[in-house]
């Protein structure tokens, strides 16, 4: 199964992905706010197939283009789009912000535990300083009727509704706990409030479901029901709670449109070689079909957490991880990487969030829908644009949202009880073939971060970050993680607490 081998590296995510159809063209800006944007992907020379694991490229890189584009030009390997080169520096000039689009701007939630809040049921959000909204319904039951009476869009607070008490269950009895999307929608009110001087109202819509895959969240999903277990009613609930919202919207003579879907999944889909395709096809399924309820005219961007969990053996990687991350370099603005989550609070099993974590998500996740959906700029996470070798040193170059780059002391270094020859790497990781290569020191240098290894670095080398699992938690985290990060002042609303942009877990190869 991809991504749960011993010692062999994963080569890489799926480049052969079928480009969906754009839908108009997510917002992007055209100044330089945090982040660069790039277009266009191809697959590169080289890739190893290590036992059990796919031969599949790593590099995919661009050379801008229109967001949307079906284009998919050469590159060399170890590169990563940069179109907004530079963009990352301090006082650089912002283009002018978008008026708002609608009333009420849906945001809807989608994929497994982690979406639903597992494991924080002492809820902290419990109430709505702003005018964020949420869909209350006459009843629990399924199919529901979105011309019903008594549906009524109320304060949004958490729990969204009551909790789940089987597992697993589906809509509209998923709720597991304190969900990313009060902390979400406040962070993005606030924002708004503060640099565009006005209310902004989002109308959340969660209908994730516990431990599913892909195939039981996407378009066409078979509805299972045994005894008071369910599940695959995910994609459905959205559109019910579209049309429901839409007309609620209109009795008040209100508009309503999507601003965005999130999803916050991928541990199901670990193994899932295909997982960046189906990432691309939710977000094609989800623009044509919202967009038809809605009336809208405005591109649906998918927003997209990295997971960094499963699975936990020595050794193990995560396709659906690469994958996260990769599906935003090939469709800049229609996919939207917004960040790893292994800096966050976690429960004691290592997979799950505490209550503190899921409200630091959802306020990352209100920051890049602020920037991308809200003021039309574009963002790029912490990410590796391209990968370079010379004697023992190995350097990779970053696209930095807020300089400069630092690693974060608070965090425990990696790999220190397997891997360990990754010890002093910080999070990072250098193969040769099949071998893992010492690395003796890590600096960084402006954009770049260079790696020392014991010995000269030859061709058919890789480096990765946050990519391989040591077997062993990080004390209140998760199994895979690294210490670099940007030097963002972004603050959350909710929490407090400082919300800098950590790295992304990626594998590159050196050219």
């Amino acid at each position: 199964m991809l991504g749960c081998g011993g010692d062999e590296p994963l080569s890489g995510i799926q480049n052969d992905l079928d480009p969906a159809p754009s839908a108009g063209g997510a917002a992007s800006g055209s100044g330089p706010a945090p982040g660069g944007s790039g277009a266009g992907a191809a697959p590169s020379a080289g890739g190893r197939t290590g036992e059990g694991v796919p031969d599949l490229p790593l590099a995919m890189a661009g050379t801008g283009g229109a967001i949307g584009s079906n284009g998919m030009p050469d590159a060399s390997p170890g590169d990563v789009p940069d179109a907004a080169a530079g963009s990352s520096e301090a006082g650089a000039p912002r283009p002018p912000l978008p008026s708002l689009s609608w009333d009420w701007a849906g945001i809807v939630g989608t994929g497994q535990s982690l979406s639903v809040g597992e494991q924080a049921r002492a809820v902290a959000s419990t109430q709505q300083p702003y005018a964020n909204l949420k869909l209350a319904l006459p009843q629990n039951g399924w199919p529901q009727n979105p011309d019903a009476a008594g549906l009524a869009m109320v304060p949004l607070v958490e729990p969204i509704r009551a909790f789940s008490t089987t597992y697993p269950s589906a809509y509209p009895r998923n709720i597991a706990g304190e969900t990313p999307h009060t902390a979400m929608a406040n962070q993005i009110s606030t924002l708004a409030q503060a640099e565009l001087g006005q209310r902004y109202v989002s109308a959340h819509t969660v209908i994730g479901e516990n431990g599913q895959p892909m195939s039981v969240l996407r378009k066409g999903a078979a509805e299972v029901v045994t005894g008071e277990m369910s599940m695959g009613r995910a994609y459905a609930a959205t559109l019910f709670e579209a049309a429901a919202i839409t007309r609620l919207a209109r009795g008040q003579g209100l508009t309503y449109g999507v601003g965005a879907v999130i999803i916050t999944h991928g541990e199901a889909d670990a193994g899932n070689a295909n997982y960046g395709r189906d990432l691309m096809q939710l977000w094609s399924d989800y623009n044509q079909d919202l967009r038809a309820v809605t009336g809208q005219s405005e591109s649906i961007p998918l927003l997209i957490s990295q997971q960094h969990a499963v699975p936990g053996g020595v050794g193990s990687r995560s396709a659906s991880t690469l994958a996260q991350w990769r599906v935003g370099v090939e469709r800049p603005g229609d996919l939207v990487c917004t960040g790893p989550k292994y800096q966050y609070a976690y429960a004691g099993d290592g997979v799950h969030l505490v209550t503190l974590g899921y409200e630091m998500l959802g306020e990352k996740y209100g920051q890049v829908y602020f920037e991308r959906v809200v003021a039309g700029r574009d963002w790029q996470p912490l990410q590796p644009l391209s990968a370079a070798r010379n004697g023992r040193a190995v350097s990779v170059r970053f696209h930095v949202p807020v300089a400069p780059l630092q690693f974060d002391a608070g965090l425990p270094l990696p790999h220190q009880v397997n891997q360990t020859e990754w010890a002093q790497g910080r999070g990072f990781e250098v193969w040769q073939g099949n071998r893992r290569v010492v690395i003796q020191s890590v600096a960084i240098a402006g954009d770049t971060v260079t790696l020392t290894c014991a010995e000269d670095i030859g061709s058919g080398v890789s480096v990765g970050y946050a990519a391989t699992s040591d077997g062993v938690l990080r004390p209140g985290g998760t199994l895979r993680w690294g210490q670099l990060r940007d030097s963002d002042p972004f603050v959350g609303s909710s929490s407090g607490r400082a919300q800098p942009n950590y790295a992304v877990a990626f594998e590159l190869p050196i050219p």
